[in-house]
């Protein structure tokens, strides 16, 4: 996906992907259990706050680690199909949702923070993270082998040549190298929010072997496809198919799971503020 600065702006796309939330559940790339793993072990407590909690997924992940999250979603469909797996969900763009007086020990985002303005998203952040709180914000950057990205881009070439996925197939830089760009948004609106610590940046590298059926399942669900007509789709959701078939029904996507964090500066207390 590429990282234009104003991607936070694109409200249709931002808020597509409820289109059809059980498929974007079913196929979509979990996360390392290490990166859950050290974001509760670096938290002061288990209330936690999901920026796009969407279907769950990390949600889920962190429940599972003893935590109590609470959900912000602007989709209300995935909002609902998040709420039937009992998470509480508040509908809302994280930069128009209120604390109300509640307080977090992490605030997370998985795969949604580019959909957030950065620095209004941080400055939210700080307002709803308990002293010594910490916020993470991580992506899966996936890198199809090398001749799965040179037959994936022949296809965008013919079917959607100002796709943003026909110059994320073309270029030479990797995945986890498009995606710092995300990264260094994310950090700069840190920064200017003025309540968190250092930075840090963490990494885990993993690889995947996708299905011909498994790949295609996951198609529509990429931002880049969420509002193409069905025909285009179902188009590109064919030649895609031959494509891996030409491969020999499978390949390898090598991922690299990315995250910047910062904790939550000590502030000046003004009164007591109910913990979540």
């Amino acid at each position: 996906m590429p990282t234009q600065p104003e991607l936070h702006q694109q409200r249709q796309i931002a808020e597509s992907f409820g289109i059809d939330p059980g498929r974007y559940d079913r196929t979509r790339p979990r996360y390392p259990e290490a990166l859950l793993d050290r974001v509760v072990a670096e938290s002061p407590g288990p209330a936690v706050l999901d920026v796009g909690i969407g279907t769950g997924i990390v949600a889920r992940g962190l429940r599972e680690r003893g935590c109590r999250v609470l959900g912000v979603e602007p989709d209300p469909r995935m909002a609902e199909f998040c709420r039937r797996d009992g998470f509480e969900v508040e509908v809302s763009t994280v930069e128009r949702w209120e604390p109300a007086g509640r307080l977090f020990d992490a605030v997370v985002a998985g795969q949604t923070w580019h959909w957030v303005d950065p620095v209004a998203g941080a400055a939210k952040a700080g307002q709803a993270l308990r002293d010594g709180g910490r916020l993470a914000l991580f992506w899966n950057a996936g890198q199809p082998s090398p001749e799965a990205a040179e037959a994936f881009a022949r296809v965008y070439e013919r079917l959607l040549p100002e796709s943003p996925m026909t110059k994320a197939y073309r270029s030479s830089a990797s995945a986890a190298q498009i995606y710092s760009s995300m990264l260094d948004r994310a950090a700069d609106g840190m920064r200017a929010a003025g309540v968190f610590g250092e930075q840090e940046r963490w990494r885990y590298d993993w690889e995947h072997v996708y299905s011909r059926d498994e790949w295609l399942d996951q198609v529509p669900t990429q931002g880049a496809h969420t509002t193409l007509p069905a025909g285009k789709l179902a188009e590109l959701v064919a030649a895609t198919g031959e494509a891996i078939d030409a491969l020999g029904g499978s390949f390898v996507t090598s991922f690299a799971t990315v995250a910047v964090t910062a904790v939550r500066a000590a502030r000046v207390l003004r009164g007591a503020r109910r913990r979540v």
